[in-house]
């Protein structure tokens, strides 16, 4: 017997042998390739530059009357959101090159501490590659007719003047971003950028139709039987959760800001910007175009699902031109100085839904700096619909795929994903700041009014809105931001915004406060080290 296991150990260890020698060249050949790859990685960042950074940006936000009122009793919500974002960068010679990746939840959103089933939350925010196709300071390059010419192609964010009508939307957590080619010319001070897109749900081997919304699995029949979700639809629900020909779409989440009901189809652009000694001026044509769709049912569970089938060929198609001009006056070291915002924009075409579109937005301000204050006035104009428009034309301004919580009141009644007023709206608003070396204080004020007369009312007043924020630099990479912002409204807020039911039933105080902690380090980043004497 000990002769029998002695044979097998030795026999065991023959057959190991060879597994461990095998292992140990497959560790000593990867040891080498890193080092390879970690020489070369060191010796061509003569010749390139590398970027990687992150951000973990979480924000607990408490909520009564927030974007809409809430119905007396309604008790108060509280909730804690992150993002956390990774981005590499790269650039050498005639290419730059970006990916920015991302994840944003709810915390607990999960409902579950070891559950892999996260949901879809986890996504590519950008990714984009710019290359360079004239240069004029680039001796390899023979085309110069322009100082700089290049193409960005893939995800990326997009950013216009104040992001008015074009911006990041970087207040919500997901941001916004645009899968899109742009060509962007440099030339002589002007700049002219050149963007088109183009969506499509899936690699189709026919036709060009196109979902543009994320739709949920399933939807409850107009029974209020839970079933699958027909294709090629978005559903249309009632204030029941039922399904309902004369519903609204229910969508997984909102395809855009200001309530729209679908994402474009394709959109092309033009912006041209140039500076003039302290005024710059800027002109933006931007052509979207929306499939057009049919409302139908489809019987399923017993019963009926209503929808908006987009399975029919055309687009309605929309134009939005205009311009800004942004002049500057006096010096900080003198008596101060006043920049001045005016500008307007038009809108002609269809709009989502297929009505005729004449609608127009202006905004003038001026701001006031001087040492480390700024303030000033200013007043927005975006029009509505009157009592008297037929139900075929819309009067009403889209603002596009801006930043409306920049500009009409951090609580977000108006052009945000709960939708604005039909009638349109008049902000008058005066915003304060105060800049220290750490930190900065911010205290606006707005007055909001409807810019048509509403049915069965006397006033356009909508309510009062008071935004005030602090903001702190705790390091080279992070900031902490609190807020608070508080909403005095009319009965009026309710006939504009069409929430169900009578002024009445409604708390006219709304509130919104939040904490924010943004940190964004940068990896490659090494802190310089004191030069002895």
């Amino acid at each position: 017997m000990y002769k029998f296991l002695s044979n097998r150990v030795r026999s065991s260890r023959r057959d190991f042998t060879p597994q461990k020698n095998i292992l140990r060249r497959k560790k000593v050949i990867f040891q080498k390739l890193l080092y390879i790859f970690l020489l070369s990685l060191s010796s061509a960042q003569a010749h390139a530059q590398f970027s990687l950074t992150g951000q973990i940006r979480p924000r607990g936000e408490v909520r009564k009357g927030f974007a809409n009122l809430v119905p007396n009793g309604a008790k108060t919500a509280a909730f804690i959101s992150q993002r956390t974002r990774l981005n590499f960068g790269y650039k050498w010679d005639k290419l730059t090159f970006g990916v920015s990746a991302q994840d944003v939840r709810v915390w607990g959103q999960d409902a579950s501490t070891i559950s892999q089933a996260d949901g879809s939350r986890f996504m590519l925010h950008e990714s984009w590659a710019d290359l360079t196709l004239a240069n004029k300071t680039d001796t390899t390059i023979k085309f110069k007719l322009f100082d700089n010419l290049s193409l960005k192609i893939g995800r990326q964010e997009l950013i216009y003047d104040d992001a008015r009508l074009i911006g990041n939307l970087d207040w919500l957590q997901q941001g916004r971003r645009f899968d899109m080619a742009l060509l962007k010319v440099v030339h002589q001070g002007w700049q002219v950028d050149i963007g088109y897109a183009f969506n499509q749900n899936n690699e189709n081997f026919a036709r060009t139709n196109y979902v543009p919304a994320n739709i949920p699995a399933s939807v409850k029949n107009n029974n209020g039987v839970l079933v699958p979700t027909p294709a090629n639809m978005i559903p249309l629900v009632n204030a029941a959760g039922n399904s309902a020909k004369t519903g609204t779409p229910t969508f997984t989440n909102p395809p855009n800001t200001n309530g729209g009901n679908q994402d474009y189809k394709n959109f092309t652009s033009i912006y041209v910007a140039r500076k003039f000694g302290q005024t710059r001026i800027s002109a933006l044509y931007f052509h979207d175009e929306f499939g057009k769709y049919r409302l139908d049912s489809v019987n399923s569970g017993g019963g009926k699902v209503y929808g908006r089938f987009f399975d029919i060929n055309g687009t309605h198609n929309r134009n939005t031109f205009g311009a800004m001009i942004t002049p500057v006056f006096g010096n900080a070291s003198g008596f101060g100085k006043v920049a001045v915002q005016a500008a307007y924009y038009h809108q002609n075409g269809h709009d989502r839904d297929g009505k005729k579109l004449d609608a127009y937005h202006y905004t003038i301000s001026a701001n006031y700096s001087k040492g480390k204050f700024t303030l000033g006035p200013g007043f927005d104009y975006l029009s509505g619909n009157k009592t008297t428009t037929p139900t075929t034309e819309s009067k009403r301004f889209d603002p596009l795929y801006g930043t409306p919580h920049k500009f009409w009141g951090t609580m977000d009644y108006f052009y945000a994903p709960t939708g604005s007023p039909a009638a349109g709206l008049k902000d008058y608003y005066f915003k304060t700041k105060f800049t220290a070396n750490q930190f900065y204080v911010i205290a606006d004020y707005h007055l909001f009014e409807t810019a048509q007369a509403l049915a069965n009312s006397n006033s356009q007043k909508l309510g009062q809105e008071v935004d005030l924020g602090i903001n702190y630099t705790l390091n080279k990479f992070t900031t902490v931001e609190l807020g608070y912002s508080i909403m005095k409204a009319e009965d009026n807020m309710v006939i504009a915004k069409a929430q169900p039911g009578s002024p009445a039933d409604y708390n006219k105080t709304g509130h919104f406060g939040y904490l924010m902690i943004n940190i964004k380090p940068d990896f490659l980043y090494t802190k310089p080290s004191a030069i002895k004497q």
